[in-house]
């Protein structure tokens, strides 16, 4: 009884800030695990796009304009790769397979992307962006679908541009809860439930019109050890509002947590939507060699 009591006193004294420490501890060693893991992710996307307006004629016997809609499955392998020692992890999805149909060029883009540098980091970071993005379905441009993007929020040297608070707000927005779907988006009482909000500008996302982009969300901690177990990004402007949730669980061959699901859900101004799911499996080592080929221990 005595034990408990103490453990109690001990959960009340944990600050805020002392929980934040922990996590950007947390997150520099799990980049550090992660970097030399591939993992192969299964990726639906759906989307659906209302028809363009158009002028109004006279005497005309047109049909109404259906809804395009679009469907998508990819199959990639997900690395973590650091362009540079003073930028940021970028995560690089490697397609392999659209629609059940092999990617051709997939060689020669990582050989391009990886071996043979363009001389400015910043047009390599762009080039990473982008061809992670080329396969994406409906209207709106994204290159933010990654599931541990919003944990470059918790480093150490980033967590001064945002403002923290913890909530009782518990339900991820986007991911289910009940039911067997919505297993991998449970967590503990005993997890700490964090919002933050970007206050700083330039913000980490800008829309393609270069205008800031300010993220907001949460994120689940475990207060002891600071590890992350979901997360939350919210990214919003008078065109579009995205929202994407993720559950991390351990992976016993690595025994360290990883991403295993992502849940997205884009809105844009002209009513068009867009719904991804994307899960993960398959972690495996990964590296390159000299000799310009690429390796994964599958």
């Amino acid at each position: 009884m005595l034990v408990c009591a103490a453990a109690l006193m001990l959960a009340q004294d944990v600050t805020l800030q002392a929980v934040l420490v922990r996590a950007a501890v947390y997150v520099t060693d799990f980049h550090r695990q992660l970097a030399s893991i591939v993992a192969e992710e299964r990726y639906v996307q759906d989307a659906v796009t209302p028809p363009q307006k158009t002028s109004k004629t006279t005497n005309t016997t047109k049909p109404p304009v259906q809804a395009l809609t679009e469907h998508r499955e990819l199959l990639s392998d997900l690395l973590l790769v650091k362009p540079s020692p003073d930028r940021e992890w970028l995560q690089f999805r490697d397609v392999f397979d659209v629609d059940g149909k092999p990617v051709r060029d997939r060689t020669e883009r990582l050989t391009k992307l990886f071996l043979r540098p363009s001389a400015s980091t910043s047009a390599q970071i762009e080039k990473i962006l982008n061809e992670s993005a080329r396969f994406n379905v409906g209207s709106i441009q994204r290159n933010i679908n990654a599931p541990m993007m919003p944990l470059l929020f918790l480093e150490a040297d980033n967590q001064w541009r945002f403002k923290f608070k913890r909530t009782k707000a518990r339900a991820p927005t986007v991911a289910p809860t009940e039911g067997a779907a919505g297993a991998v988006f449970r967590v503990s009482e005993e997890v700490w439930v964090i919002e933050y909000e970007e206050r700083e500008r330039p913000t980490f996302i800008h829309s393609t019109s270069f205008s800031p982009m300010p993220a907001r969300g949460r994120f689940w901690i475990e207060p002891s050890s600071g590890r992350v177990l979901m997360s939350e990004m919210i990214l919003s402007n008078r065109d579009v509002h995205a929202t994407i949730d993720v559950s991390y669980q351990s992976e016993p061959l690595l025994g360290f947590l990883v991403p295993i699901e992502m849940r997205e859900r884009y809105e844009g101004r002209d009513k068009s939507h867009i719904d991804g799911i994307a899960t993960y499996g398959r972690f495996r080592q990964f590296q390159v060699s000299t000799n310009e080929a690429f390796h994964i221990k599958r």
